[in-house]
């Protein structure tokens, strides 16, 4: 007979695991809790266990089921949020919650992947912990355009410098990270060989996406939420939207999309020949983000660098 299908529901302090067909418990979201999890689900030989991705409360379960070799995936909270409500769970508890994502893992089997190698994960939260950092950058500068008071200013002024100096840390500590591994160096490399990519976009991409370099162009842009989707129904025939996927790598590739049409021959007659064909200014600038990523994929494949001719075919 075959294994159950799990569904665990990330809280700070516990984990609530449904099992389709039946049951469910709870343990701690701690070492302990989570040895408690592996020795009670290892003996069902479950087919596939669903956790959401969230934020980082998810990875200490994760790792400890996938290095028992427990098949396990992390889905998009909105993907998850969308097949409950398809399925008639408007309610919402924890408990809830854990039967939906068991339902998800059967009935949407979404592909386990391996954990992320540890430099990779301490790259990823270099990169994260940037990004807080200049939107804090940007908030404070906002409130200091809207202050008026002397006192409060200044205070600002302090957290600002404060913020230059963290971010300043940031920026030393992922370049000494990249210089230290020889596999993130030569796509760090890689990827600045493209315009418009520069050392923010090249060290976001890597940690935001793993998998790029081993996937279809497509696949990748459907990860980073770049893949147009239909919104057709009857005669009517919708425009194409994007939507879902890894907002992060989205912003990223916005800007280098706008960096690249400025400097890049071969993208800037990509994004006129657009134009010319009626395409708003929005669209242009997401098919420039989605042929960047389509591009960067494709060098971290053949490890080639950015050469034009090859470019303007993808």
């Amino acid at each position: 007979m075959a294994g159950p299908f799990v569904g665990i529901d990330v809280c700070k302090d516990h984990l609530d695991v449904a099992l389709r067909p039946g049951g469910r418990f709870r343990v701690a979201n701690d070492p302990a809790g989570h040895a408690d999890l592996v020795a009670r689900l290892l003996p069902l030989a479950p087919q596939l266990v669903v956790l959401e991705a969230t934020g980082g409360l998810e990875l200490p379960a994760l790792a400890a089921l996938a290095a028992c070799g427990v098949p396990v995936a992390a889905v998009n909270p909105r993907q998850a949020r969308d097949f409950a409500g398809a399925t008639g769970r408007l309610a919402k508890t924890d408990a809830i919650d854990a039967l939906a994502l068991a339902h998800f893992a059967d009935a949407v089997r979404p592909q386990p992947r391996p954990l992320p190698a540890p430099e990779q994960r301490a790259l990823d939260a270099l990169v994260g912990r940037r990004r807080r950092l200049v939107e804090m950058r940007v908030m404070e500068s906002n409130r200091l355009a809207a202050c008026a008071d002397d006192a409060v200013r200044a205070g600002i002024r302090r957290h600002l410098e404060w913020l230059a100096g963290e971010i300043d840390e940031a920026d030393r500590a992922l370049g000494e990270s990249i210089r230290q591994s020889p596999a993130w160096r030569e796509k760090d490399e890689l990827l600045r060989s493209i315009p418009g990519v520069g050392p923010q976009v090249s060290r976001a991409l890597p940690a935001a996406i793993p998998e790029l370099g081993a996937l279809s162009g497509g696949q990748v842009a459907a990860l980073a939420g770049l893949a147009p989707y239909a919104d057709d129904s009857g005669s009517r025939r919708g425009g194409r939207h994007v939507r879902g996927g890894r907002a992060d790598v989205r912003r990223a590739l916005y800007l280098a999309a706008l960096s690249a049409r400025r400097h890049c021959a071969v993208l800037r007659e990509f994004a006129s020949r657009l134009q010319a064909r009626g395409k708003k200014a929005k669209v242009v600038l997401v098919a420039l983000a989605r042929k960047l990523l389509v591009i960067a994929n494709a060098i971290l494949r053949s490890k080639e660098p950015w050469q034009p001719e090859l470019a303007a075919a993808k």
